[in-house]
């Protein structure tokens, strides 16, 4: 930004000025590649590997710069990754190259991966990464000097996704079928670019030893993350990708809505149902959120953390901007520096993240209209982030400052207060006795209550109390019941007393004369 774009933003939005300053002044760099010491892993030292940087920063430099600081050979890796599947991307998204020409060169593409000296020059002039595939005979050198774990994983996952990407440039080429017609086609075409992304990624992580080994089995898992991006990405480019006639909509959405051709939702007009199906798009994506979610938290290294968190934040904000947004329907719009600014310095660990998404879902659900036909299961999914939320980080348990360190303490003011209380004190006492008898002790309190001191004076109040409420109510309802009968019995008696229906009848009868 330029002085004068500084001072526009000073007089017009002083609080993302402020939150700009602080970005620049107080987060620090976590990893220099450039430095002689990184050499070694990031391979700065090396021509070819500089290139590949360089291409990195071309293609995506908000990618590019959570790549480079993760930590050790990871950046040098996923890097590398990266440019293979933008590479892979990049044929199958050009409209100019022949069916029977790109068919062949996306089924081999793992192949041409690791053959010295392939590149391709058949990129029409107007694709914007076409001089990553002039050049790839520097992505093939870098790739073969990588640790043979990584190859194999990287070549793995190029040899799947290119199956799934040829399928669907074929089918749209000679069928004609320019559209995704379900959302269980959409969910797999997502898998393909995406989805499969975000199991190579956790293999890698695995594999380098910075996370556990069994995170690269968890596939669903990685699948979500995967996902979760790439349906924020397909919703926000929705202009850009029908202007240039891609079309990745599922029409099973879009189509309920009345619309025959994608392109009709920006037409005059259309406002409001574009609106509905566009909500019905941030339904489906929001669907992902809680598996993302859950994927963060397994995550130890911070760095792979960082990487992997700040991407997810950013999508939940982007979803936020877009939902009845009718904006998004006539230019590509993105969340203001400020913002993101601001969530980048967040993205720090997995309560922070999850508050960030309960957050935006909020927001979600506050613009969310009751006429919008998905306004209910709208609100189900915002609901169901806020429970994951709640029952991971409940808000009556807080952390404190104290001589020993952070220690969790209680809000004696909530109610959920007095059952966790009494819990822990039966799982004291539970505790107590097996390590008298010899059996060991098991999990038992640590939290303190409100007052600072050890809850196990708190805990037997509120054990009392309880077992003092359970009386009380016995009593109100024996009182009930004995009401009741009361009432009953005097109603009998007055309807039978004399001069009532009853007594009248009675005294009237056969049995009366005799």
């Amino acid at each position: 930004m330029g002085a004068i774009n500084w001072l526009v933003l000073l007089l017009t939005h002083p609080l993302e000025f402020r939150t700009l300053v602080q970005f620049w002044l107080y987060h620090e760099q976590k990893r220099d590649i450039k430095a002689i010491k990184e050499h070694p892993t990031s391979g700065w030292d090396r021509e070819s590997m500089r290139r590949c940087w360089h291409f990195l920063d071309l293609t995506s430099r908000s990618f590019a710069a959570v790549i480079k600081e993760l930590d050790g050979d990871l950046a040098r890796t996923i890097c590398m990754f990266y440019l293979v599947l933008r590479g892979l991307d990049t044929i199958e998204d050009d409209m100019t190259i022949p069916d029977d020409v790109k068919q062949p060169i996306l089924r081999r593409f793992h192949e041409y991966t690791v053959t010295p000296g392939w590149k391709y020059e058949g990129c029409g002039p107007n694709e914007k990464d076409r001089q990553l595939l002039v050049e790839y005979d520097t992505i093939v050198e870098e790739v073969n000097r990588l640790a043979p774990h990584y190859k194999t994983v990287i070549i793995d996952i190029c040899r799947k996704m290119e199956t799934g990407m040829a399928d669907y440039a074929h089918k749209a080429a000679t069928t004609g079928s320019i559209y995704l017609s379900t959302i269980a086609e959409y969910d797999l075409y997502c898998h393909y670019v995406a989805g499969l992304v975000g199991e190579g990624l956790s293999r890698i992580f695995s594999a380098s030893g910075k996370e556990a080994p069994w995170l690269g089995e968890q596939l669903e898992l990685s699948n979500s993350m995967g996902l979760l991006l790439q349906k924020t990405n397909i919703i926000r480019d929705y202009r850009e990708d029908t202007d240039e006639q891609r079309y990745f909509w599922p029409k099973e959405i879009w189509g309920s809505f009345g619309f025959k051709e994608m392109k009709e939702m920006y037409e005059e007009g259309n406002k409001e149902r574009a609106q509905w199906a566009q909500s019905a798009m941030i339904l489906d994506a929001l669907r992902h959120c809680e598996d993302s979610l859950d994927y963060l938290k397994m995550l130890k290294n911070q760095s792979v953390f960082n990487f992997c968190a700040i991407p997810a934040t950013m999508a939940i904000a982007t979803l936020e901007l877009c939902f009845m947004n009718p904006a998004m329907f006539q230019r590509n719009i993105k969340i203001r520096k400020a913002e993101a600014a601001r969530l980048i310095m967040r993205s720090t660990n997995p309560k922070e993240v999850a508050l960030i998404f309960r957050d935006y879902a909020r927001k979600i659900h506050q613009k969310a209209l009751p006429s919008d036909p998905s306004f209910l299961k709208l609100s189900v999914a915002c609901g169901k982030i806020e429970q994951w939320y709640e029952h991971n980080y409940p808000s009556f348990v807080k952390l404190v400052d104290s001589p020993q360190g952070p220690r969790p303490e209680i809000d004696s003011s909530d109610v959920r207060s007095r059952i966790f209380n009494a819990i822990s004190y039966r799982n004291q006492v539970l505790a107590k006795k097996r390590k008298e008898s010899g059996g060991g002790a098991v999990g038992g309190g640590g939290v303190s209550g409100a007052n600072g001191e050890s809850s196990d004076f708190p805990q037997v109040t509120t054990t009392e109390m309880s077992v003092k409420e359970v009386a009380m109510y016995v009593a109100a309802a024996f009182g009930v019941v004995l009401a009741v009968s009361g009432g009953i019995v005097w109603v009998i008696l007055k309807l039978s007393g004399p001069g009532s229906p009853l007594g009248g009848q009675a005294s009237g009868s056969g049995f009366g004369e005799l």
